[in-house]
């Protein structure tokens, strides 16, 4: 039997703190936001990001309008030195972000760190080691005044070395790593001592990041620490308090809110909560719960699909259907309870009341969603099991988006005829909304040339005659997506794309489903043929037949259409 025995451990540090004032506080203005997607999210990933994907991630994180960006450990790490670089030489970094870095208390190390940021208008150099005694007295052999002094030792080098740039508006940040575990007085002290060094003042402060590097005890406890370090600390005036929290305990995104309310003035996390162990503070989520108290989270997160397949396809990681304010599933509901609360409320809801719908803390048009109600159709009551019965006697995955309309298809057609929807039916309205065997658009034939870049030459038949597109991208529907918008000038995003084989050997058949984003809308399509190409191109081709009328976008005259 495995051991299972809790008295080998001890509950979290406790501060005593009964005049706290944290508790009767309330948040007014959302805080300075710092990503360290590219740096601590990076870290975590079992296979860390290449270029193309640190610089699509890097992209996204300008637009939704984060300012301070940390890009990676670049003395550490070369592919992390070259992003720096390219950053800097290709001036990718708008005039009003700041780029950050890390590095540890090493000379060596902070050399090479500031030679990566030549060049760079602005940078924010994060220096950390180290404080808790399991980390003095295991890790390192030292005692406090050791440790300390590596700490300062480190802000010496910092500063000599920024002095060497002056054309560089620097700024400066340290971290006490592991504060939770670390003596109060003693992080204090640590603190202290580097500011001593820095000299910050309220022109121009430095950054004191208080991290939960393990999470070690409830959000509460954690509040109580930050506000002692707040009341504390001197030259409070002249220095920017951070915290970075992790979610060993499932309370990250709770404990950076309560330490806004204990006095911290930034928030360093991840975009989904992608870090070490079981993750970092997810930006989303919090600045969502802002948003929703009606405080401007200062971030644009009104197109989460963007942000999801971005995070995805950069990490390799999935969002949980029923992840905080963005996940696929959460302005659904499967509960007749719910959908009769939820129905009743918007009809009373005006647009220039509050919003108070039951059941929806917000407007899911906020999010660029709507509110979805999803009944069950099973074999025996027409009720339930949709993804199931098409799994099992058709052999279908369905991603979990078209599971949800196909579901709501069904339900309508349950209660039009009366009666059971059995599975010859299920499959049937799959068939008729989705893959749309029956045009318009039809795909002829097609050529695709693999190289660096793929390039496609597709031949379409509609009503209007036969034409051909011609795009290039890195895959086939990437070309294809970009042959469309070269002829209909509208804006598409492939949102998401999932393809399985049909059961096994030679023969087997590709089914392929395709979420794309049209001007906006979000529209499903899918296709079932033997080639794995046909197939995703005759999906994008059958979510263009159930958006775009043919005439929209097929209006010359059949001789012009043909000479395309």
């Amino acid at each position: 039997m495995i051991p299972f025995d809790h008295r080998k451990y001890r509950p979290g540090p406790v501060l005593a703190m009964p005049q706290r004032q944290w508790p009767d506080r309330t948040i007014l203005k959302a805080p300075v936001w710092a990503s360290v997607d590219l740096r601590d999210g990076n870290q975590a990933l079992l296979e860390p990001m290449g270029p193309a994907q640190k610089r699509r991630l890097w992209q996204l994180l300008v637009r939704l309008g984060l300012k301070e960006i940390e890009v990676g450990f670049p003395a550490a790490s070369e592919p992390d030195y070259a992003f720096v670089r390219w950053l800097i030489e290709e001036d990718q970094i708008p005039a009003d972000v700041t780029i950050q870095v890390l590095v540890q208390a090493r000379e060596e190390l902070i050399r090479r760190t500031f030679e990566s940021l030549v060049g760079a208008p602005r940078a924010i150099v994060h220096l950390y080691n180290s404080t808790s005694p399991v980390q003095r007295d295991w890790v390192f052999g030292s005692d406090r005044a050791g440790v300390k002094a590596i700490a300062v030792q480190g802000a010496r080098w910092v500063r000599e070395a920024a002095g060497r740039y002056p054309d560089t508006h620097w700024s400066f940040q340290y971290s006490p790593e592991s504060f939770t575990n670390t003596e109060p007085d003693y992080a204090l002290e640590v603190c202290e001592a580097v500011m001593a060094v820095w000299e910050p003042t309220p022109a121009h402060p430095c950054i004191i990041n208080l991290p939960a590097t393990v999470e070690v005890a409830s959000p509460n406890r954690f509040a109580d620490q930050v506000e002692w370090f707040a009341t504390h600390v001197s030259r409070r005036d002249a220095l920017i308090l951070s915290v970075h929290t992790h979610n060993d305990r499932g309370g990250a995104v709770a404990a950076a809110e309560l330490a806004l309310l204990a006095g911290a003035d930034r928030v360093e996390g991840t975009l989904l909560g992608n870090g070490e162990r079981t993750g970092n503070m997810d930006l989303v989520t919090l600045a969502m719960n802002l948003y929703s108290q009606g405080i401007d989270p200062g971030l644009d997160l009104s197109h989460p699909d963007e942000i999801l397949a971005v995070v995805a396809d950069c990490t390799g990681i999935a969002t949980h259907p029923r992840h905080p304010w963005v996940g696929e599933l959460v302005y659904t509901a499967f509960s007749g309870s719910h959908q009769d609360a939820i129905r009743k409320s918007l009809k009373r809801q005006t647009a220039d009341a509050p919003w108070q719908v039951a059941y929806l803390p917000i407007d899911p048009r906020d999010l660029g969603r709507s509110y979805q109600e999803v009944v069950r159709v099973n074999s025996q009551s027409g009720k339930g099991g949709v993804a199931f019965v098409m799994e099992r006697e058709y052999g279908l995955n369905l991603p979990r988006w078209l599971q949800v309309e196909l579901a709501q298809l069904v339900q309508r057609e349950s209660e039009r005829s009366g009666g059971e929807v059995d599975g010859v039916g299920i499959e049937r309205l799959f068939r008729e909304h989705f893959v749309r065997e029956d045009g318009p658009r039809r795909l002829l034939s097609y050529r695709l040339i693999r190289n660096r870049h793929d390039q496609i030459e597709v031949r379409i038949g509609d009503p209007t005659g036969d034409y051909t597109l011609r795009g290039d991208g890195q895959g086939a529907i990437a070309a294809f997506v970009d042959a469309w918008i070269g002829r209909a000038g509208q804006a598409i995003q492939v949102l998401d794309y999932q393809e399985h084989a049909i059961g096994a050997g030679t023969d087997a058949e590709a089914a392929a489903y395709v979420l794309l984003n049209l001007d906006g809308a979000r529209v499903a399509g899918a296709a079932i043929d033997r080639d794995v190409v046909g197939a995703s191109l005759k999906a994008v081709l059958a979510a263009l037949n159930r958006a775009v009328p043919v005439a929209a976008v097929d209006a010359p005259a059949l001789d012009e259409a043909v000479a395309a």
